[in-house]
């Protein structure tokens, strides 16, 4: 497994999900969000393992940006307001491989260690 969990020092499902997988004994990349943001490959790949940006953005956060990507409907706005602003991310964004998952998903992680497993 090669996991990536991108995320916020602030943020309690990324420490959570950090535990998730130091109790496994599995080792993990971690990159701050805030800090290093993505590069673009990991953001396209992010965005196709995800399912789309609107599945990666933080609809709770509290951004004014969020209203303008609320009431458009144009994709390509939506992502570069996303990549240009990583708070407005569901973190933590956790990579394995080609697979990725936003926000707090333990379940899923738990397959990718069986399937590891075998």
């Amino acid at each position: 497994m090669n996991i990536q969990i991108f995320g916020t020092s602030k943020c309690f499902d990324t420490k959570k999900a950090e535990r998730f997988f130091k109790e496994r004994r599995i080792p993990f990349q971690r990159i701050d969000l805030n800090r290093y943001g993505f590069s673009g490959g990991e953001f396209d790949s992010v965005l196709r393992a995800v399912g789309g940006v609107d599945r990666l953005i933080n609809w709770d956060s509290r951004s004014p940006a969020l209203d303008l990507l609320r009431h458009t409907d144009d994709v390509r706005t939506k992502e570069d307001y996303v990549f240009d602003d990583p708070r407005l991310v569901k973190t933590p964004v956790v990579r394995n491989g080609k697979r990725a998952t936003a926000g707090y998903c333990p379940e899923i992680w738990a397959q990718w260690c069986e399937e590891d497993k075998k």
